[in-house]
């Protein structure tokens, strides 16, 4: 653990880490039915909300929708190796896979690969496409391998609180 994540580790109560959990579950709860989950006032429970949203602790709010409902069929996890640890192909690759609204994920990994992505697609056919106009024309691209998941057997996007 790092000193900043001792820091906000030390700073949250009990109180806390339980609007943590309510708002992991329910994004959308009233302040008031926040409040009264967790036993605070109205007032005290907007304030700690808000101190959360001024630390960074919370992020961003959304709603999460189901990809097949709109037709992304396939979900792919891809493994790309770049030519070599280039900062110009590194910051190239980057920025190219941060506009791809397909890809939902990109890490910087350590083993074979230099970055994993997800990305879902409608078809493979559209998946083809991908790779050949947003993937294969990056510079620096060496190796692409896809993985293609058959089923989600499990997905949260709760952090342990």
């Amino acid at each position: 653990m790092n000193k900043n994540n001792e820091l906000i580790d030390n700073a949250l109560d009990r109180y806390d880490r339980h609007i943590l959990r309510v708002l992991q579950q329910d994004g959308r709860i009233s302040n008031q039915q926040l409040a009264d989950e967790v036993g605070l006032s109205t007032a005290a429970c907007w304030r700690r909300v808000k101190a959360l949203n001024e630390s960074g602790i919370l992020q961003k709010h959304t709603t999460l929708i189901s990809p097949e409902a709109l037709g992304y069929d396939l979900c792919v996890l891809i493994m790309v190796t770049l030519v070599r640890h280039q900062q110009d192909h590194t910051k190239a690759f980057e920025s190219a896979v941060k506009e791809c609204p397909e890809v939902l994920q990109c890490y910087a990994v350590t083993g074979d690969a230099d970055y994993v992505l997800r990305v879902i697609i409608p078809n493979m056919a559209a998946y083809d496409r991908f790779l050949s106009e947003k993937i294969f024309t990056l510079p620096g691209v060496n190796q692409v391998k896809s993985n293609f998941a058959l089923r989600e057997v499990k997905y949260e996007t709760a952090i342990p609180v």
